[in-house]
């Protein structure tokens, strides 16, 4: 409950109203995870916070493990609307936790023929593939707020969240040929479609170099910058908040459809749009929103999802 509530103070100065937390803390009970820790700032309004401070948030095999299952499980839970994806402590990550992977290099050690290492190493990879794509595959929209440092595999994991927020001190890097690895977790993959500068992300790729705040701003990385930390989550949550008001069925919806579009092509995205609507507009959400857009009256509180 302490981890909890100490979450309240991103509330852009504002007092939080006693009943609205009082009513968001007990309608959900955040999972225990060792490596991740779960807040709830507003109702519908989830922040979870990578939480390896003493080692800079460098991504162990359980944090890896941990962040799909917290992603896969709010995809599930009604209570949560919007994620807030941020880290504790100095900053954001530092990348892959190359200590652990010491007792990695021991097991295929003990292998001697490749193919049986190959298979090793391939479930390895696809299993991280899969924890940061738990990002991209959740309905819920998904906000990354960065601060500090954003090192090779922190790239791959807000390049899968909807929306990129940082601090003007932040910076990032595609590590992973510095370490003589090719970065297989989705950077290489989303960095494309992001920026949509082939020549940039080409660059970027084979030097390892940093990409500061005011450029990643630019090339659209980042859509938005703050001056610190608190700003900056503040902001994250008025923009969660802002989102967990609208309907959840057209929300999650639009997600959806852009995800899907993203990979398809136009027709084929149109037909899974005309699906998806063809069913949902038949919902309480359209029918509630469309009147009061035309009577002018107040915004509806929408239903669970």
């Amino acid at each position: 409950m302490n981890c909890l509530a100490s979450t309240f103070k991103y509330t852009l100065g504002k007092p939080f109203i006693a009943k609205n937390l009082t009513r968001a803390m007990a309608s959900f009970t955040p999972d225990t995870y060792k490596t991740l820790v779960v807040h709830v700032p507003k109702q519908f309004v989830v922040h979870v916070e990578l939480n390896r401070p003493d080692k800079l948030n460098a991504m162990n095999h359980t944090m890896w493990l941990e962040i799909g299952e917290c992603f896969d499980s709010l995809s599930e839970n009604e209570e949560c609307r919007v994620i807030i994806l941020s880290a504790a402590g100095k900053i954001f990550t530092a990348g892959l936790d190359l200590s652990g992977m010491l007792s990695l290099g021991q097991e295929i050690a003990e292998q001697e023929d490749v193919a049986r290492k190959s298979k090793i190493l391939r479930k390895l990879i696809t299993t991280y593939q899969k924890s940061i794509s738990s990002l991209e595959r959740c309905p819920k929209p998904v906000i990354s707020a960065v601060h500090g440092a954003c090192i090779g595999g922190g790239m791959s994991l807000i390049t899968a969240a909807d929306i990129r927020y940082a601090t003007k001190d932040a910076w990032f890097t595609l590590k992973e040929v510095d370490i003589g690895l090719t970065a297989d977790v989705g950077a290489l993959q989303r960095l494309p479609r992001i920026i949509g500068n082939q020549s940039l992300v080409n660059e970027i790729a084979f030097t390892a170099r940093k990409i500061e705040a005011a450029e990643a701003r630019e090339c659209g990385l980042v859509s938005k910058l703050y001056d610190d930390k608190e700003s900056l989550l503040a902001g994250a949550i008025e923009l969660g908040e802002l989102i967990a008001s609208k309907s959840p069925v057209a929300v999650q919806g639009t997600k959806k459809t852009l995800v899907f579009s993203r990979d398809h092509a136009v027709e084929e995205g149109l037909n899974q749009v005309a699906d998806y609507n063809s069913a949902m507009m038949q919902g309480e959400d359209f029918l509630n929103a469309a009147m009061s857009q035309a009577t002018k009256s107040p915004p509806p509180i929408f239903s669970k999802l």
